[in-house]
């Protein structure tokens, strides 16, 4: 065994140092491994959007009802939001070989599931198995590049990592509906398997086999499960609102904030918690974290409230509203990858903040243009301007932000980093499209309450991008 090899398989190695030179070993190894996150994530976005376009083929197919089948939606998403951290912590302790290929070929099987399955418990069933392997490899894609790409250029990686991430949830519901109508709705979860073989391949090939970080005490099982069900809760009861059910928010939402108190007392306590609420004492990770959560929140109101709004004025269609919205993903997709660039050469701060600045002066444009028609006559010009602006700030700033959150911790702990951050990615989604439903709940006419809307989705832009000042330009924990 080469020198070169030993040293990528030490396992007391923390940055696997084979790549921080430039050798054409270690520079192949890092571009194998790229493809190989790359395939992996985009399974992600491409099946939570892929399956809309499939619903109501499902629903006739299976005799089911519609609330039943929006739980294969719901349910991926939030076994995708809530397994997250608890997977990455796994990988932490395990090594990312073991749970991104056991991810994978849990991904594959299950999807072969969904694709037989007669009936919609079956389906269901197979399809929160989905999500829950998709958050066992997201995180620890996230972490395996963490570990295997040096700092300089590391968050260029990560932005063309978006970048694919983004191109996959955009093409999810055109390819979709092509094999929806050429095959029937099963080939959707027969999808999965191109993109899963070659991943798996070069993942049995590349991943290091004997990177793991060992610790003394024992696995914070019961803070996993704690923490499972305090984020299954507060997604459910998020989705809930969403859909104007409110019989049980009071009591439910209660429930939910006592035990995530004694989950937190619970975890300070534990000599290796699973959630590591000292992470957030890294002023950098909770930066990271909070601007995330608000950017999403700010992004997916739009996404939801605009279409609403410009659907109750005259003379736009179905496809003229798509494309409005499309240029938001397709500037964001476009500056992603320079986002990356910029924040290796420039640090991690500026670069996002940047971009966190554009995207709210973005949002605030986008309002004047519908405020100062009073809703009744949208000013198209200023509106696209204002989410061109808003999709190349978001493209610039995505990379620093992950790339901050996963070097503010020690290398060995960036899976359940990676988790946590991706979980409030998610968590920032639900509650910004809770917040639109109880907002437009039975008033989508364009009177005063889009104003209220808007103005919370400047609001959270403007806040993530002052979170975004408290992020550092370079690694703390390498």
């Amino acid at each position: 065994m080469s020198r070169t090899r030993e040293t990528m398989l030490d396992p007391a190695s923390q940055a696997l140092p084979i790549l921080e030179n430039e050798s054409s070993e270690g520079l192949r190894v890092e571009r194998a491994l790229l493809i190989m996150v790359a395939l992996s994530t985009a399974l992600a976005p491409l099946n939570s959007t892929m399956i809309a376009v499939a619903l109501p083929n499902i629903i006739q197919d299976l005799n089911a009802g519609v609330a039943v089948a929006g739980w294969l939606v719901t349910g991926y998403l939030i076994a995708m939001a809530s397994l997250q951290p608890v997977a990455g912590k796994l990988g932490d302790r395990l090594g990312r070989r073991t749970l991104m290929l056991g991810g994978l070929l849990y991904f594959g099987l299950v999807s072969l599931g969904a694709t037989l399955a007669p009936n919609m418990p079956l389906l269901l069933f197979f399809r929160i198995q989905q999500g829950i392997a998709g958050a066992i490899v997201f995180p620890n894609g996230t972490a395996l590049l963490r570990e295997v790409v040096p700092s300089q250029r590391r968050a260029a990686r990560f932005g063309l990592i978006g970048s694919i991430t983004a191109v996959a949830a955009a093409l999810g519901p055109p390819l979709g509906g092509l094999l929806v109508g050429l095959v029937g709705w099963r080939a959707i979860f027969l999808m999965n398997v191109p993109l899963l073989l070659p991943a798996l391949l070069i993942g049995w090939r590349y991943i290091p086999r004997s990177v793991t970080h060992t610790r003394d005490s024992r696995f914070d099982i019961a803070g996993a499960i704690w923490m499972s069900v305090v984020l299954v809760g507060m997604a459910w009861l998020l989705t809930q609102s969403r859909q104007g059910e409110t019989r049980y928010l009071l009591g439910g939402g209660l429930l939910v904030l006592f035990l995530a108190i004694l989950f937190i007392l619970f975890e300070l306590r534990h000599a290796d918690p699973v959630l590591q609420p000292r992470f957030f004492r890294h002023r950098s990770f909770a930066a990271a974290c909070a601007a995330i959560a608000f950017s999403n929140l700010s992004m997916y109101s739009t996404l939801l409230a605009l279409p609403i709004l410009l659907a109750h004025q005259a003379g736009w269609s179905e496809v003229q509203i798509g494309f409005v919205l499309t240029t938001q993903f397709a500037m964001s997709i476009v500056c992603t990858p320079l986002g990356g660039w910029l924040a290796d050469r420039l640090g991690r701060r500026w670069p996002t903040f940047g971009g966190l600045a554009l995207s709210t002066a973005g949002m605030f444009i986008l309002t004047l243009s519908i405020a100062g028609a009073e809703f009744s006559n949208v000013s198209t010009p200023t509106m696209l301007g204002g989410l061109v602006l808003a999709g190349i700030g978001l493209g610039l700033s995505s990379a620093g932000m992950q790339t901050a959150a996963v070097e503010a911790v020690d290398v060995r702990e960036a899976g359940v980093a990676a988790g946590v951050f991706s979980t409030s990615r998610y968590l920032g989604s639900i509650v910004g499209s809770s917040v639109i439903a109880a907002l437009l709940n039975g008033n989508t006419t364009g009177d005063g309450n889009y104003g209220a809307v808007f103005a919370m989705i400047v609001a959270a832009a403007a806040i993530a991008t002052l979170a975004s000042l408290g992020l550092h330009d370079r690694a703390q924990a390498e």
